[in-house]
């Protein structure tokens, strides 16, 4: 078998260092849309180096080489084709708010493996700390077609009940056609993003938007939208990738919110609001 789960997870953590700068939360930034209008204020905070506050879903990329869903599929136990591989949510906690310059050591470990019969999904977790302690946690859901079916463990049921009543914000995002080419220069060059063969074989019919792109351009949605533009404010914040999303399309972003925490819906407009992201929930101070 492909995946062999036990071995998986009594692998030995690996661990790294991260580096980032200022450049590299700006490029990050860029990718996930920030900076338009250029001059607007608002903007100038993820965009200027003088006035840079960091996104938290930057933590999904810092150091361009955390690992996450490529680094998953290098870990003992796991040998499958990228071709089936999908990024199926994500959950970030955040200790401490992100510096814009930053050095750390990450501690990933394949934390549990689940048998969804015509699937597999594996949770890649890293622990990121520096020198004043721990920064963030990142879990990715790597979701593997065809890999399921040995009798293993299902894992949770986390499906979230729908928000009620009507969003209290709705916003609209147009995505770049080179928008997938501009976020990928922070780390993640699956060329499921970028290469139209590739992506024929995995089943689509061109390249799609990464998942973590949408992710970031939610996040600063619900920040610039009901947090006051206040970064620090984010706890935690966690989603399920429902469909994908093709650069050039637009996103529409509805936004409910509750005592401590924000809920949001994720729909492709041009194709009938077809779900994009679900099961979302920012939890803020």
């Amino acid at each position: 078998m492909p995946i062999d789960a036990a071995t998986a997870l009594a692998a030995e953590p690996r661990t790294g260092e991260l580096t980032w700068t200022p450049k590299d939360v700006q490029l990050y930034h860029l990718g996930i849309g920030a900076g338009v209008p250029a001059t607007d204020p608002g903007e100038l905070r993820y965009t200027l180096e003088s006035r840079l506050h960091v996104l938290p879903s930057f933590a999904t990329v810092a150091g361009a080489g955390s690992p996450g869903v490529i680094g998953g599929l290098s870990m003992p136990g796991v040998d499958v084709d990228l071709a089936r591989v999908l990024h199926g949510g994500q959950t970030l906690e955040i200790h401490r708010p992100i510096p814009a310059e930053g050095r750390a050591r990450a501690t990933s470990r394949i934390a549990a493996v689940y048998d969804k019969g015509k699937a597999a999904v594996l949770v890649m977790r890293t622990d990121v700390t520096d020198a004043e302690g721990p920064l963030w946690t990142n879990d990715a859901q790597i979701y593997v077609r065809g890999e399921g079916g040995w009798g293993g463990d299902r894992g949770p049921f986390t499906r979230l009940e729908a928000p009620v009543g009507e969003p209290e914000k709705v916003v609209e995002r147009r995505i770049r056609e080179d928008q997938a080419l501009l976020y990928r220069l922070s780390g993640d060059r699956n060329p499921l993003h970028a290469d139209p063969e590739f992506a024929k074989l995995a089943g689509f019919e061109r390249p799609i938007l990464h998942g973590l792109c949408t992710y970031g351009m939610t996040l600063k949605a619900v920040v610039d939208t009901l947090l006051d533009g206040d970064v620090t404010r984010v706890r935690t914040y966690s989603t399920r990738f429902a469909g994908v999303v093709f650069p050039g399309e637009t996103l529409r972003i509805r936004l409910w919110r509750r005592k401590g925490e924000v809920r949001a819906a994720v729909s492709a407009v041009e194709r009938d609001d077809a779900p994009v992201l679900t099961d979302t929930i920012v939890e803020h101070s």
